[in-house]
């Protein structure tokens, strides 16, 4: 990616739906494994997001692997888009 030192406004390409859906899915997966072992999900989530530790989320039920297997700005990107969309309503 190329660096944008003119401060001109670069376009952000969304992702698309089949890849939301996976997101989706993986988070599901990952807050039912740490509601399972007695974490709060969203603490250990949010984390995770800001620090970029796997550590945060738990390895039952092989969580920490699907989770890492999504970039964290693409998990970021889909939460911001389900708040918006839900705000809108």
């Amino acid at each position: 990616m190329e660096n944008n030192l003119t401060g001109a406004t670069m376009r952000f390409t969304p992702r698309d739906e089949e890849q939301a859906q996976e997101i989706n899915q993986v988070l599901r997966e990952v807050c039912m494994a740490l509601q399972e072992k007695g974490y709060d999900p969203l603490d250990q989530i949010v984390g995770y997001l800001l620090s970029g530790d796997p550590a945060y989320i738990t390895s039952h039920r092989n969580a920490r692997v699907l989770i890492r297997r999504i970039d964290r700005d693409q998990i970021l990107e889909e939460l911001v888009r389900f708040y918006l969309g839900r705000e809108g309503s």
